[in-house]
């Protein structure tokens, strides 16, 4: 069965982005790269495939799911599609006009769970916190690029969510010396 993975960058303090939404500061360079650019390949955007003169390997994830919030910044430079090599589904409260190879969904808990049931690659969640609190009950792995920063404030790594506990096992961490700590969750259901 596919899974739902929260592959996200963090900052110590568990934002995901500052409180202006920035995220900027998460750390690009450096030897933890080698997670970003090699088993995470499927998550980069097509502009930054394109200016590597790469191909997504198209191994890991074939669908991402985004918060309305995650994919302004890519409208913002322009980037109507950021991930064209992915299904893209954009949770949004209301109709918006997107690129037609996006979809839209009002509903992510039982887009998530549809997916969940078709055939394919795992799905990656890409964010906002929000979102993740929303599918929490639905997420079955986690990958946190663990930055060595802390923002004091900002948008959480699940939002304000108020759902019931959920248990993960740790299941792998990797220490980098650019100071990122990559780790791994796998989730055994509720508390």
């Amino acid at each position: 069965m596919r899974k739902l993975i929260y592959y996200v960058a963090v900052s110590i303090d568990g934002y995901i982005a500052d409180a202006a939404g920035g995220f900027d500061a998460f750390l690009v360079e450096g030897d933890h790269a080698s997670v970003v650019f090699g088993e995470y390949a499927d998550a980069l955007p097509a502009h930054v495939h394109a200016a590597l003169g790469i191909e997504p390997p198209k191994t890991r994830f074939d669908t991402v799911i985004m918060g309305w919030n995650t994919l302004i910044p890519a409208l913002d430079a322009g980037i109507t599609s950021p991930y064209p090599h992915l299904r893209q589904i954009v949770a949004s409260r209301r109709p918006r006009g997107v690129d037609p190879d996006i979809v839209l969904t009002d509903d992510p808990l039982t887009t998530v769970r549809e997916l969940k049931r078709k055939d394919g690659l795992d799905i990656w969640l890409c964010g906002g916190g929000q979102l993740a609190g929303a599918l929490l009950s639905e997420i079955d792995h986690i990958v946190l690029k663990r930055n060595p920063i802390v923002f004091g404030s900002g948008i959480s790594l699940f939002g304000d969510a108020a759902a019931a506990p959920r248990s993960y096992d740790l299941t792998r961490t990797r220490s980098f010396e650019s100071g990122v700590v990559v780790e791994e969750y796998d989730s055994h259901g509720g508390a």
